[in-house]
């Protein structure tokens, strides 16, 4: 009981340690995120009054341009001089635009900038003037001429005198702006910095709490994965021997399967036979046969073919069967099968994926029936998929020393109950199926020493996991 009251006071110290580390941490991060703020703020006047700062000596810049154009007129009297003067205009309002909105709102700095307005326009009234009364007066100096020259000097210099004020304002403005946020973020950093250092303090004395705690934390929690770990392997073991056992049973069943058809073989075919030799007997018998008989005849002769080949059908389906091996690679052998179904997999408009493995996997394998066994799991994938909307994907790899590939559709899927009666003779979801192509299938893969297994989810798709020994092992 002791030992549980000094655990929780111990995790009440490192709740406190951590809380107080994480409070001091997030009202350091409000105030860095407040100074950010104030600095974004502060640079954007800086910005501003640099911007305006600019715009007055492009203004100030501006006026001198157009005011040396037309000296340049009245000496040289040359009206290319003048292109300056017409520049200066255009660049002038354009300017005084730009800066009227850069300007804020406050009553002193629209009364300078209708001062700067009204001296600017008096400004280019003497020079227009000025130019005017040179022309009329046969581009000779006059003393009006002279006195309009100082009058235009007199504006400039106001001119000059103002913005250099409005210059001088707003460098001012920037300046106390400054010296306040220099204060705040002094304060502010002080407190930051301190934050930090009991932050921190408070993180160590939460540590190390923490870290006397964890020692028996970690060990059970690596015994925790070490009974993981052992699970999942039992799991796995289950896994494989549950698939071995479904192998075993699946080939159990098949082997069960040959022999039934085997007996069925020989108890139907002798009755066959004779009424074979009968029917043949009678009809030979009859000299003159009306067209009734005539239909009878041949409707007992069909039936009785019919019945041998799916007798045979059966047969060649459940039996081992004698095979021609030879050295094939398990990609070329699916190429083949592929090009059989081309006709199918173009009608339907389905796309191939193919992601055979670099290191091309060789078989011991009789090639036409392996050949059929893939094109018997890629038609019926191909009939399981919606026109125009299908992806068959076909993998080749190396796994545990065994040769796997796979087929997968992203058709329509099956249930468990389909899975588990799929590769029964007879047994077939398709309206015109005879349900002998994938017991065909089983035998031709089990004839060969493999193994075949069907994954499937209904709405999804289904995936055929076939393995093969590799060459080495047949030998």
């Amino acid at each position: 009981m002791l030992n549980v009251i000094k655990q929780l006071k111990i995790d009440k110290r490192i709740r406190v340690g951590y809380g107080a580390a994480f409070l001091l941490l997030l009202i350091s991060f409000i105030l860095t995120l407040y100074a950010n703020k104030q600095l974004i703020e502060q640079t954007k006047t800086i910005n501003r009054t640099n911007t305006i700062i600019s715009y007055l000596e492009n203004l100030i810049s501006g006026l001198k341009d157009a005011e040396t154009g037309v000296r340049g007129y009245f000496l040289i009297k040359d009206k290319t001089y003048l292109d300056t003067y017409q520049s200066g205009i255009k660049t002038t309002d354009s300017i005084f635009f730009s800066l009227k909105t850069a300007y804020t709102t406050s009553y002193k700095q629209q009364k300078d900038i209708d001062n700067l307005k009204g001296l600017i326009k008096k400004k280019y009234a003497l020079m227009k003037y000025g130019l005017q009364y040179f022309r009329d007066h046969d581009f000779m100096m006059s003393d009006t001429q002279i006195n309009i020259t100082y009058q235009g000097k007199y504006v400039m210099d106001s001119i000059r005198s103002l913005i250099q004020s409005m210059q001088n304002g707003e460098k001012n403005l920037l300046i106390k702006k400054t010296n306040v946020l220099d204060s705040r973020y002094y304060a502010m950093t002080t407190f930051i910095v301190t934050s930090l250092v009991l932050a921190f303090v408070f993180a160590l004395y939460g540590l190390i709490t923490y870290s006397m705690e964890n020692k028996a934390r970690k060990l059970a929690d690596k015994k925790v994965i070490e009974f993981q770990e052992q699970l999942k392997l039992r799991i796995n073991q289950l896994d494989n021997a549950n698939k071995e056992l479904i192998q075993m049973r699946r080939i159990e069943k098949f082997a069960a399967t040959g022999r039934i058809a085997r007996n069925i073989a020989h108890e139907v075919r002798n009755p066959l036979t004779n009424i074979d030799l009968a029917m043949g007997q009678i009809k030979s018998e009859i000299p003159i046969m009306d067209e009734n008989f005539s239909i009878l005849f041949d409707m007992v002769t069909r039936n009785s073919k019919r019945i041998n080949q799916l007798i045979t059908e059966l047969l060649n389906a459940t039996r081992f069967s004698e095979l021609n091996n030879q050295p094939f690679l398990i990609n070329n052998l699916l190429d083949d099968a592929l090009k059989l179904a081309k006709d199918r997999i173009d009608l339907k408009q389905i796309k191939v994926k193919k992601k055979y493995s670099e290191n091309m996997h060789t078989i011991f394998c009789d090639k036409e029936k392996v050949i059929i066994a893939l094109l018997n799991i890629i038609v019926n994938g191909v009939e399981a998929i919606e026109k125009e909307k299908g992806i068959i994907t076909i993998n080749t790899r190396e796994e545990k020393g065994k040769c796997v590939l796979e087929i997968i559709d992203n058709g329509i899927g099956m249930d468990k109950e389909t899975q588990g009666k799929l590769f029964e003779p007879y047994f077939t979801t398709k309206q015109n199926g005879n349900g002998l192509g994938l017991a065909n299938t089983q035998n031709i893969i089990l004839n060969h020493k493999g193994s075949i297994y069907v994954e499937s989810e209904p709405g999804v798709g289904t995936t055929f996991i076939i393995r093969f020994d590799f060459l080495k092992d047949n030998f």
